[in-house]
């Protein structure tokens, strides 16, 4: 009876309720962690590497849980699938950093027909569009240099050359750049 009940509940009305009791946390954990896994396997080709940024997601959003407020356009879910995907941006900076050159997962060229089936087109485009929204309120500097690290995935050098600037001064403004886009997202979740 109480399960049924939880069915007729809004997301953001389940969010609220699990802050007073966290047991109804692990209703929205059971309905977005297969799409979470699905979405994030699709930018990192490792299911470890995906499993890690779902359960780092979760943990975002239930200690941020008290931030999110209902507004015209900004639905729970939108609001948890930036989290998922500024986690996971965070994640393969860190990746790429540790190990090289990575790079982001295209299923087409991958030729895995499991993501393929799975790829959600209007999912994709409105990350895109958030993470290209976000770039767009950022200083034409430090929005260049993310866009050529991340979308072009061009390496310091390379974008060094391009800038015609030195390996330190583009550090810092990636460093800037990163912190810059970090807060815009925030705002915006």
């Amino acid at each position: 009876m109480q399960e049924k009940q939880e069915n007729n509940l809004k997301d953001q009305e389940i969010l609220s309720l699990s802050q007073e009791d966290p047991a109804y946390f692990s209703f929205l954990v059971d309905k977005y962690q297969t799409p979470f896994l699905r979405a994030a396997r699709g930018i990192t080709r490792s299911m470890e590497e995906a499993e890690d940024i779902v359960q780092e997601t979760f943990v975002k959003i239930y200690r941020y849980a008290k931030n999110f407020e209902k507004r015209p356009g900004v639905e729970f879910k939108s609001w948890a699938y930036r989290i998922l995907i500024n986690t996971s941006i965070t994640h393969y900076q860190k990746l790429k950093k540790e190990r090289g050159n990575i790079e982001y997962m295209d299923p087409v060229l991958y030729d895995d027909p499991a993501l393929i089936e799975h790829k959600d087109i209007a999912l994709e485009k409105d990350i895109q569009e958030g993470v290209a929204k976000a770039i767009d309120k950022m200083p034409p500097h430090l929005g260049r240099v993310l866009r050529l690290f991340y979308f072009d995935d061009r390496s310091y050098k390379e974008i060094a050359e391009a800038e015609n600037i030195s390996m330190p001064t583009l550090k810092m403004r990636m460093f800037r750049a990163k912190r810059v886009f970090k807060k815009i997202a925030d705002e915006n979740i």
